[in-house]
């Protein structure tokens, strides 16, 4: 719109002062999800603050003017102690009859225009702020007159800065664009390469762009905004834990609970219990009215990688707070896990520190490259992508997701994906430099490690990771537990110290089932479950992870036939959701129940405590971390322990 015309039309608009408010947002709180009600001022008088309104991110600061239209969204996330005015209006033409300025008006109204730029003279901005609040305050309708006197020399203000071409009207630069969708888009499937795609950037010139911007990567942002949600469900609705999840995006109830806990150091049923009692949030901050809040219908969505809570809206990603992100815009801070370096070459496999049968551990019988590896200074290795040269001797190694397989040879990574707590390879990899979880590690973070070799799961991150060091993809979801090791075997010129290491793993199998066989167990139909009170994911495949690998696949135990049907019929990840009333229709002579903090406690539910093995003690809790991964070393540590409980409920009934 040409200046002229805007200034036009505020020449021939009669105006209407309703409301200004003088706010004062403290470190670390924000303002989330309020509409204006109309057109509307806001400037910032004393200090800093992350701001979207309409869409548009601005990093406000002192002296810093917005005007955005009725039915805008604004967010507000204060810096640090931040201090401002908000001024609504509403306007209309002084006289209706006039054609030329109405259609103008049609065209584009200035009072639904966006656009934000430093005052030139910003202690008179502040001055007429501060005396229509006043006036507003203290006189109500008699101050009126005056009040649109004071608007009206405001305006003259704005327009003249305007004028000098300070403005940044309809500004929408990428990382603007990128955080609108986002927020329009969050509960659909959304990755770092899906994103850049709608973007038509490529994926690590849009990781840098939002960083630089936002002091964050794009899954990082959206993780926040969804958990921000989160937040606001557990304290305004009734919705249970499960259908909170599916609606801001997490396909799986376990990583909700992790994730939410890691960012408010509460579990989400706690959080929500302590917020009922208290009435209110203790994170709400100062409202500028009344804010209603309504929520959608929640999505569902498919798995892809059911096994590995692989959900469609984008990898998955934990988060610590962290006030001084450079933007959060109402949203909690992120994490980033600082995982530990592997204690040294030759590590052994799987050991479990409660198991008795140290002879029969899965180990590496060398921590060295073999003698043709070392003489080289190159290998090739063939891949899914075809033929890749790799360091003959690898010394910066970035490893996402098979990170027990790597441990297992010996392998000491500079970079590592997340680790779940609990994890059988935890201490081996402490002090590791973590970079978020495996499904959307940013490029930015593993180029700045300066890698020789990068190890990747997933065709994303082989997309993203190849251009920066030679990457070789090992599609976990395609491959045998055996295919695994042997491929990393031959990547890091340690053929032998795999078969070995699956030798071992092998014998400590037959052992097992010598020892269970001798119980009168091995014969017993067990059933691995993971849910709550409402809904219960039973398990109907070898390859789920939860301990199906062990339990179906090395011991060969079976599950109720209902069950084993399904397990013999479908070779892929599969699972699924029963209600809990007919749950003891899938429940065989042992139940291995998926536990983690924050899961809700059973004991109290008449059909859960009516299950056969639950009352004759065969219950079992195993723990997500420790049971997620189906690599080699986690697949010898879940051998133990499940053989251990197993034997143990044999003590425990007699």
């Amino acid at each position: 719109m040409k200046l002229d015309d805007h200034i036009a039309i505020w020449n021939h608009s009669a105006v209407k002062i309703f409301d200004i408010r003088h706010t004062v947002l403290h470190a670390g709180e924000w303002l989330h999800d309020y509409r204006f009600p109309a057109s509307g001022f806001i400037y910032g008088v004393r200090g800093s603050a992350n701001l979207l309104l309409g869409g548009n991110v601005y990093q406000t600061r002192r002296y810093y003017l917005l005007h955005g239209a009725k039915g805008m969204r604004l967010e507000i996330e204060a810096k640090d102690e931040f201090e401002f005015y908000i001024l609504f209006y509403r306007a209309k033409l002084a006289f209706s009859g006039w054609i030329e300025m109405r259609h103008m008006l049609e065209r584009r109204s200035p009072f639904e225009m966006q656009y934000g730029f430093e005052p030139s003279e910003p202690l008179v901005m502040q001055g007429l702020m501060s005396s229509m609040e006043q006036i507003l305050m203290q006189s109500g309708s008699r101050g009126s007159v005056q009040i649109k006197g004071l608007f009206y020399q405001f305006i003259h203000e704005v327009l003249r800065d305007l004028e000098l071409d300070k403005s940044e009207i309809d500004n929408l630069d990428l990382v603007t664009r990128a955080i609108r969708y986002l927020h329009e888009h969050y509960q659909e499937g959304i990755s770092l390469d899906s994103l850049s795609n709608q973007l038509n950037y490529s994926p690590r010139y849009l990781s840098m762009r939002f960083k630089e911007q936002t002091g964050m990567s794009p899954i990082d942002y959206l993780i926040r905004f969804r958990v921000e949600h989160a937040k606001k469900l557990l304290r305004e609705t009734g919705a249970s834990l499960r259908d909170i999840a599916a609606h801001v995006g997490y396909a799986d109830e376990y990583y909700f609970n992790r994730l939410f806990k890691k960012q408010t150091g509460y579990t989400p049923g706690r959080y929500q219990a302590m917020e009922r009692e208290k009435g209110i949030s203790e994170d709400r901050p100062v409202m500028i009215s009344g804010l209603s809040i309504g929520v959608p219908s929640a999505r569902r969505y498919s798995i892809d990688y059911d096994n590995h809570y692989q959900y469609i809206t984008g990898g998955f990603m934990d988060m610590k707070r962290n006030k001084k992100s450079a933007f959060m815009l109402g949203m909690l801070l992120s994490f980033t896990l600082l995982l530990g370096a592997c204690s040294g070459a030759g590590v052994n496999a799987g050991t479990n520190a409660t198991s008795s049968t140290n002879d029969s551990k899965v180990t590496s019988t060398a921590a060295t490259d073999s003698e043709q590896g070392s003489e080289a200074k190159t290998r090739t290795v063939s891949t899914v992508k075809g033929d890749v040269v790799v360091p003959a001797e690898p010394k910066r190694v970035v490893v996402l997701y098979l990170l027990g397989d790597a441990v297992a040879l010996g392998v000491k990574p500079i970079g590592i994906s997340e680790v779940y707590d609990g994890a059988a390879f935890a201490e081996e990899l402490k002090g590791v430099k973590g970079l978020g979880h495996w499904f959307e590690a940013n490029p930015e973070d593993v180029m700045a490690l300066d890698p020789d070799l990068i190890i990747v799961a997933s065709e994303d991150n082989y997309k993203n990771m190849k251009d920066i060091a030679p990457t070789v993809l090992i599609p976990f979801d395609q491959m045998t537990t055996e295919e695994q090791l042997h491929k990393l075997g031959e990547v890091f010129g340690k053929e032998k110290e795999a078969q070995t290491i699956l030798n071992n793993f092998n014998d400590k199998v037959e052992t097992s089932k010598e020892k269970l066989r001798s119980a009168g167990l091995l014969d017993k139909t067990v059933t691995i479950i993971e849910g709550d009170k409402k809904e219960m994911n039973v398990i109907e495949s070898e390859q789920y992870g939860r301990g199906s690998q062990v339990i179906y696949e090395y011991l060969g135990m079976k599950a109720p036939e209902v069950v084993q049907r399904k397990i013999d019929t479908s070779k892929a990840a599969g699972s699924e959701v029963v209600s809990m009333e007919v749950l003891p229709q899938y429940v065989g002579d042992f139940l291995l129940r998926s536990s983690y903090e924050g899961m809700e406690d059973l004991s109290g539910n008449k059909v859960w405590a009516s299950i056969p093995a639950v009352k004759a003690g065969n219950m079992i809790e195993i723990e997500f971390g420790l049971f997620y991964y189906s690599d080699i070393y986690s697949l010898n540590t879940q051998l133990d322990v499940i053989t251990d409980k197993l034997l143990a409920t044999v003590k425990d009934n007699s």
